[in-house]
């Protein structure tokens, strides 16, 4: 299958910068984006194979209502506030921009610590490259397709909620947590698509949403016969952050 017509300036832009040498194949394609399989130049970029997200063009993405996720967010110039409020062409011109910003920072922020995220490479206004989590022949799964043994879903159970920890420990909260976003590979679990990530030190909304966060990955590792009590292990993360005691285990000694 061939990318998309739509992506193609977007792609050409990475072989013209050497990054990548050859795209290999679709990964995903969603509402806002697709993800393709790339053969990467390993002297810009430290690997043999990433995965670009190119995000769609206006007229093609479902823009959610994010106005959760920007709560607390400022922008100076009135003519731009307005148009993200009205919703004009201009404004989600903004809305597009600022999403794909967001999510390039939030890798950036979570990979300093060693979070598990692609690593994020280059980008441009449309466009993210990152490490790619599987290999040339098989994608990582996402999480929702997988079926751990028991032990494994206890590990992969575990691993999550540290690094909910950990994301919290750098002011970061999903805000979208779900097995639709979170890759499995030889045992690990990689969290993905982070653009309406939230700083809880801005946004109302950020206990909720980390409440919710922990909620769908406790429910859905409840399958799996991980008990766990999801109310009482968000509201001890929040605590935790709240009175800045919040440093994950591995870091402990480093900070």
């Amino acid at each position: 299958m061939e990318p998309d017509d739509t992506h193609e300036s977007t792609i050409r832009h990475f072989l013209d910068e050497g990054l990548i040498t050859k795209v290999l194949r679709p990964i995903k394609s969603g509402k806002e984006a697709s993800v393709h399989l790339c053969r990467a130049n390993r002297s810009t970029t430290g690997e043999d194979l990433v995965a670009l997200k190119v995000y769609h063009p206006l007229d093609r993405r479902d823009f959610r209502d994010e106005s959760i996720y920007r709560d607390g967010e400022w922008i100076k110039e009135r003519r731009v506030r307005v148009a993200l409020e009205k919703k004009t062409r201009f404004g989600r011109e903004v809305q597009g921009a600022i999403w794909v910003h967001r999510e390039w920072e939030t890798l950036r922020t979570l990979s300093q610590v060693g979070a598990a995220v692609p690593r994020p490479i280059a980008s441009t206004e449309d466009a993210i490259l990152m490490s790619y989590i599987g290999d040339e022949d098989e994608a990582a799964p996402q999480l929702h397709r997988y079926r751990p043994e028991p032990r494994e879903a206890r590990d992969l159970f575990d691993q999550l909620i540290g690094q909910v920890e950990r994301f919290l420990y750098r002011d970061v909260i999903h805000g979208d947590l779900s097995p639709f976003n979170v890759l499995v590979w030889e045992g690990r679990a990689t969290i993905i698509d982070l653009p309406q990530a939230v700083d809880p030190r801005k946004n109302r909304h950020a206990e909720h949403l980390l409440e919710r966060d922990v909620r769908r990955i406790c429910e859905h590792f409840a399958r799996f016969g991980v008990r766990s009590s999801p109310g009482r292990l968000a509201r001890d993360l929040w605590t935790a952050w709240t009175f800045a005691d919040l440093v994950p285990e591995e870091l402990r000694g480093l900070v």
